[in-house]
């Protein structure tokens, strides 16, 4: 089966499936975690059990999609010294202290947190909880801002001096390594992708349950927070995603031209090419459709702006353009389908048909998983447009692989495989498994001094069971809260 791959190629197919798992979870958890604690904040402020209701339903999510994604991050560290162990070895003195200062700050506030968060509601305090839930939000910020830092430092690397055995050392000032050039834009591009991704999971639960029930309250609120988020935080990636794409033209510009397909430079303006069929060995795109000067308005700001191509770089420096560029419009993509939902949403609740336009919910509904798939796509536009390298212009992906036969790689990549589809397999059923039931109301036995107990009054037993429902004056008065 892999026959054809040599080790370094089987070593990269294991680091990419491997991240590829593991970058879902914290693309979900980042997200989830604000919004329990907006949950409980909400729940705090105005005292309706909805809130409280809503927060228990996801933090059994929550807590399932964490445990899966440390355990898959433990994976992928161990892989820096069984694959990866050149560059360990190089780049560890630069990269070795911020990923263990993202233990020692994030791990560790998120574990100390965590087991209040799940365990302690009937426990501790109300406030005590809520500053519980309130770290662990914290905690998956700070683990991304160091995982990034970490990351943009091996595409723009600043603040290293080398070794005269070749390592890469750090240089006078830590600052200039973590807040290298590009870490602000990917900090937020990803953080804001992390959110949008988790609004649209709410919101495609949330529809779910509004066509099975459209008097479902639980479901409705849920809907219309995700819808929110889509029509307010999508318009600001798309800015975040620009600034993000000119910062990379600026420090990274092959990366940029592979995205854009520009296997030539353009003097007078270059095109937008939409789609087509990269063509590396004859240095064109087959069947292009395009925008004549539209990519130097968007990258130069003018139609006329001069562009360079892959013909001003060294062909063994050129990414693999057919998947960059494919990946990056799968993103783009996704992106713009997103901006497009958040809009209907708009008008559905400007018009006053939030809960009563089907052909909306359904649409959330097909687009719950889209927030992975643009995370992913971006990803591997990212890493793979870095090609040839793993520390841009310093170390080259090849020497940076272990000494290792491709027969040995073959084997741990197969198991690899198998195992994660097994275990996460379950784990992602499971979790699908809690989404199809629908969140309903429940009475809280809260110790002296919380909420409590909390009571879902006005809402008739019986009242949301079914799509022809009548609401009463209880259900009538929900609808105005919306």
């Amino acid at each position: 089966m892999f026959d054809a791959f040599d080790a370094l190629m089987l070593a990269r197919i294991q680091f990419a499936f491997t991240v590829s798992f593991h970058f879902f979870f914290p693309a979900f958890t980042i997200g989830l975690a604000s919004y329990l604690a907006v949950l409980e904040a909400l729940w705090l402020k105005t005292g309706k059990a909805l809130y409280l209701d809503l927060f228990k339903y996801w933090v059994k999510i929550f807590a399932i999609a964490f445990a899966m994604g440390v355990v898959s991050g433990i994976v992928m560290s161990y892989q820096f010294g069984t694959n990866w162990a050149r560059f360990s070895d190089i780049a560890g003195p630069v990269i070795g202290p911020p990923m263990a200062y993202e233990v020692l700050t994030a791990f560790f506030l998120e574990a100390g947190f965590l087991g209040v968060m799940l365990f302690g509601m009937e426990r501790v305090g109300r406030k005590l909880h809520f500053a519980a839930t309130c770290m662990v939000a914290l905690g998956t910020f700070v683990s991304a801002f160091w995982i990034l830092s970490v990351n943009s430092w091996m595409h723009t690397p600043t603040g290293f001096v080398q070794g005269a055995n070749g390592q890469l050392l750090p240089g006078e000032s830590w600052w200039a390594i973590i807040f290298n050039p590009s870490f602000p834009y990917r900090l937020a591009h990803t953080v804001l992708a992390a959110y949008i991704t988790t609004a649209f999971v709410v919101g495609g639960v949330g529809a779910w349950h509004l066509l099975r029930d459209r008097t479902n309250q639980h479901a409705r609120t849920m809907f219309s927070m995700a819808m929110w988020m889509a029509a307010l935080v999508v318009p600001v990636q798309i800015v975040a995603g620009d600034l993000h794409g000119l910062n990379t033209l600026e420090h990274q510009p092959q990366k940029v031209m592979a995205m854009e397909g520009h296997f030539e430079s353009h003097p007078d303006g270059a095109p937008l090419i939409l789609f087509g069929i990269p063509n590396s060995a004859e240095k064109r795109v087959d069947y292009a459709l395009q925008i004549p000067k539209a990519s130097s308005l968007i990258l130069k700001h003018d139609l006329n702006a001069p562009l360079a191509g892959l013909d001003t770089i060294p062909d063994d420096e050129e990414p693999p353009v057919g998947i960059v560029f494919w990946s990056f419009r799968v993103m783009v993509g996704i992106g713009f389908l997103m901006l497009g939902v958040g809009l209907w949403s708009l008008w559905a609740r400007w018009r006053g048909r939030l809960y009563d336009t089907p052909l909306l919910h359904r649409a959330a509904l097909v687009m719950a998983p889209s927030g992975f798939v643009a995370v992913l796509a971006g990803w591997i536009t990212t890493e793979v447009g870095r090609q040839p390298y793993v520390v841009y212009n310093v170390l080259r992906t090849a020497d940076a692989v272990s000494p290792l036969d491709a027969p040995a790689v073959a084997t741990s990549l197969l198991a690899f495989i198998i195992v994660y589809f097994i275990v996460f397999g379950i784990g992602v059923w499971y979790i699908l498994h809690l989404m199809h039931k629908p969140p309903h109301p429940h009475e809280s036995d809260l110790r002296d001094g919380d909420v409590g107990p909390i009571r879902t009054a006005g809402i008739t037993p019986g009242l949301t069971q079914g799509r022809d429902a009548q609401p009463g004056p209880e259900q009538t008065e929900l609808e105005r809260q919306d």
